[in-house]
């Protein structure tokens, strides 16, 4: 555990201290867990660091609402006690949020972006507030059918042994958790200040992705000069977890590419 800002943040180190760093950001819902599917694909001698954000897994929760500069600010507290600079950051969802506003803000931290199944924005405030509606009324698992339709492919879903483990993933989630950084999800707009950003950027997406579709994804590493938009076929909003060969089959040239 690592104490970043007002609380203590769950981080996970593998690797050599001394190897390029690649940092992983989770998404709503999730933990750190959702990237297990892709580390084996990894190329050795970097050094991986993996953390749950602020209200999930075992990270602390305060209680709701986050800002977003207070989700920004907890990854740039993680890099700044590990005395990391010059990151690739990985970011899924929410987790790509964070990516874009900690390139824009913290921008010595952050040397390349993969940003997975996220955007500059998502959705609308309305929707998030009729979210979070509901969730304060009938609990996560009210809204949990809605949001693995999302998440995954059909063929996923089918997959009824697998599904249920990510269906306790999201329903375990705290629900401080879950609303605070949904809220912080319905106020942030990054349009302005990603289009601002120069640096390496790879956009990967799932086509059955239901909460970010392919064409918000691509309108998004759009914005960023010479970037790279990959497209992983019959998966959905996680395709770390859905297809995470294809998804290394991508990232790892990207990483490759890179400047040391």
């Amino acid at each position: 555990m690592l104490e970043t800002q007002d609380i203590l943040t769950h981080v996970q180190i593998s690797g050599p201290p001394s190897g390029p760093v690649l940092v992983f950001a989770n998404s709503l819902g999730t933990d750190l867990r959702v990237w297990d599917a892709l580390m084996p694909f990894l190329p050795a001698g970097m050094r991986v660091i993996r953390y749950d954000m602020r209200g999930h897994g075992r990270s602390a929760c305060p209680p709701a609402p986050y800002p977003m500069v207070e989700l920004v600010g907890d990854l740039a507290a993680v890099l700044d006690a590990l005395e990391v600079r010059s990151a690739v950051v990985v970011g899924l969802s929410i987790g790509g949020m964070v990516a874009q506003g900690l390139a824009a803000e913290r921008p010595e931290l952050v040397r390349a972006m993969v940003l997975m199944d996220t955007a500059a924005k998502i959705g609308t405030e309305a929707l998030w507030e009729d979210r979070i509606a509901a969730v304060r009324a009938g609990g996560i698992a009210s809204i949990a059918d809605g949001i693995l339709e999302r998440w995954f492919s059909a063929r996923f879903r089918a997959e009824e042994a697998a599904l249920t483990g990510w269906r306790h993933m999201l329903t375990r989630t705290p629900v401080e958790g879950y609303l605070g950084c949904s809220a912080a999800i319905a106020q942030t707009d990054l349009v302005e200040s990603t289009a601002r950003l120069r640096l390496p950027t790879l956009g990967i997406c799932g086509s059955e992705d239901g909460s970010t579709p392919p064409d918000l994804v691509r309108e998004t590493t759009d914005l960023i000069p010479d970037s790279r938009f990959a497209l992983i076929r019959g998966a959905g909003h996680l395709p770390c977890v859905e297809a995470p060969a294809e998804v290394a089959s991508h990232l790892l040239p990207f990483l490759a590419g890179l400047k040391t």
